[in-house]
């Protein structure tokens, strides 16, 4: 396993640089590929909110396979639209904004509900106009520019936030919301690099460091991690020694999405 210079006494930036470095080796390195479309991806992240995925996979195909296509979903009375996606956790409150937010794709497009233009749009100017929309926020904004248009931004989701609390890159008080500019600050603005750092810490914040009962002796931050320092000392050579050096998917299970 690489071996990072930080310590538990380390500043932010050091341990957010060390997490990246051991993170990107247990998972392993990941290209910056998209996961899915561009439209897709804005909305099943919409869909998302406070949804397990396989429910939100499930209102994603249920709107499509009902509607058709976009313009289908568009021109759709919008209590049927809730009905189809009522697997999400508020379809009343979530099938009104996927209307709005396809309407202003095709004022902004001039009819195709194609979301490539962003690509071309200064960084700012694609944050501020997906963070107008209703229900978007900046981890749904983040998640888009990153993943499909290799923009160098940095979503935070609760797991990404958890992870970098108890390791002690980020302060105690620092909201979810505020995090996305303090971590990003703290790292490379290269978008390969913070889309590793966003994957790993998602799988880390899922896999091992869990809201109740973390894994800490699977953990591989243990060396300068403030959590495993307050709950069991000063990680001991031995304790070091016996951590996995990587994520057995055979042992553990696959990874996430």
């Amino acid at each position: 396993m690489p071996t990072p210079d930080a310590t538990y006494a380390s500043p932010a930036a050091e341990k957010a640089w060390a997490d990246h470095v051991i993170l990107d080796h247990f998972y392993g390195h990941l290209p910056p590929e998209p996961r899915r479309t561009p439209m897709r991806e804005l909305v099943s992240t919409i869909l998302s909110h406070r949804t397990t995925h396989a429910d939100e996979e499930l209102a994603y195909d249920r709107m499509l396979e009902t509607f058709g296509d976009w313009p289908g979903v568009l021109a759709a009375p919008t209590a049927e639209l809730a009905h189809a996606i009522r697997t999400t956790r508020w379809p009343d409150t979530q099938a009104p904004r996927i209307q709005e937010i396809l309407r202003r794709i095709q004022a902004e497009t001039g009819g195709p509900f194609d979301l490539d233009f962003l690509a071309e749009w200064p960084l700012e100017r694609a944050m501020a106009w997906l963070n107008d929309m209703p229900g978007i926020g900046l981890k749904t904004s983040s998640l888009l520019l990153l993943f499909n248009y290799q923009k160098p931004v940095l979503p935070v989701d609760t797991h990404v936030h958890r992870v970098a609390q108890r390791v002690g890159f980020l302060g105690p008080k620092v909201s979810v919301e505020k995090a996305h500019a303090v971590l990003l600050a703290l790292l490379p603005a290269d978008a390969e690099t913070l889309f590793n750092f966003h994957k790993h810490n998602y799988w880390h914040g899922q896999q091992i460091c869990f809201f109740l009962r973390p894994n800490c002796p699977r953990c591989p931050l243990k060396g300068f991690c403030n959590y495993y320092l307050e709950h069991y000392g000063e990680a001991t050579p031995e304790a070091l020694a016996a951590t996995p050096t990587q994520w057995d998917p055979a042992a553990w299970g696959k990874l996430p999405h």
